[in-house]
């Protein structure tokens, strides 16, 4: 059973370098960043503890993210690739986007899913692509929530078979269906990225790292994670979790990710 975020204990709180975390329905809350949670983020820069949003969302949000928010890399469209700011290349610094596939891989990948997409939509009429799928650079993102009336749990699931099938990854976050061809994860994007910019082995230092989140989709970092955190929201979806985060706050999506924030911060000071 998860703690309260009160039970995280100030010796882990002290040794953190760093914050990783889920944006929708984590940073964000019913669709907006409020001041507290965007507050948060700047409290962990001035602390000096890196933070890093790893997120479903496209590759044009996390250039703008990468460049506006004060963050240390971003993770995106599931672990596809992370984006970091080369500072060393000017007081603005010169956008890095790195990879997990190369060009030629990405394109033959986005024309099956989408081809999976125009036969599915035969049978399931009243889905739609996500709104930010036009800045999609790997994945196909579908919309269950977000923007048109609630799909049926037995769509979803549908849909996520109907993929699996065919030998892509879905997964099932707090708005989207994402699916993807490709053994990569969030997981192993961060690896690289932790192996590239911090040199640092990722398995080796979690320890000093915590990771938030609010839905399945953020279940191999709960997994991974002994400071594994969910805001408040995850209580609507731990019954359908093997590995549920060991801590939760008490208040949702991005009060709950400033009410961890104030948390760790409170035992450095």
């Amino acid at each position: 059973m998860a703690k309260s975020i009160t039970e995280l204990s100030p010796e882990i709180c002290k040794n953190l370098k760093g914050v990783l975390a889920d944006i929708d329905d984590t940073i964000s809350l019913e669709g907006k960043i409020l001041p507290d949670a965007y507050s948060a983020m700047w409290k962990l820069k001035e602390a000096e503890i890196r933070m890093i949003p790893v997120t479903g969302r496209p590759a044009g949000w996390v250039d703008h993210i990468t460049r506006m928010w004060p963050v240390h890399a971003v993770v995106g469209e599931n672990g596809a690739f992370y984006f970091f700011l080369d500072e060393s290349c000017g007081r603005d610094g010169k956008l890095v986007r790195r990879f997990m596939q190369d060009e030629a891989v990405r394109e033959v990948n986005t024309k099956k899913l989408f081809e999976l997409y125009e036969k599915l939509k035969l049978t399931i009429p009243q889905m739609n692509l996500a709104s930010d799928q036009g800045y999609r650079a790997i994945d196909i993102a579908i919309d269950f929530c977000e923007d048109i009336p609630r799909l049926s749990d037995r769509a979803i699931a549908k849909i996520v078979e109907h993929y699996k099938k065919a030998g892509a990854q879905a997964k099932v976050s707090s708005i989207h269906i994402n699916a993807w061809f490709g053994s990569y994860n969030k997981y192993e994007c961060c690896r690289l990225l932790f192996k590239e910019l911090f040199q640092e082995p990722i398995d080796e230092v979690k320890e000093q790292y915590l990771y938030v989140g609010d839905s399945p989709n953020d279940e191999p970092f709960f997994a991974e994670f002994d400071n594994s955190v969910g805001v408040a929201n995850v209580h609507d979806f731990l019954d359908l979790m093997q590995s549920p985060p060991n801590y939760v706050c008490d208040k949702p999506g991005g009060l709950g990710f400033a009410e961890l924030v104030e948390h760790i911060l409170k035992h450095r000071s």
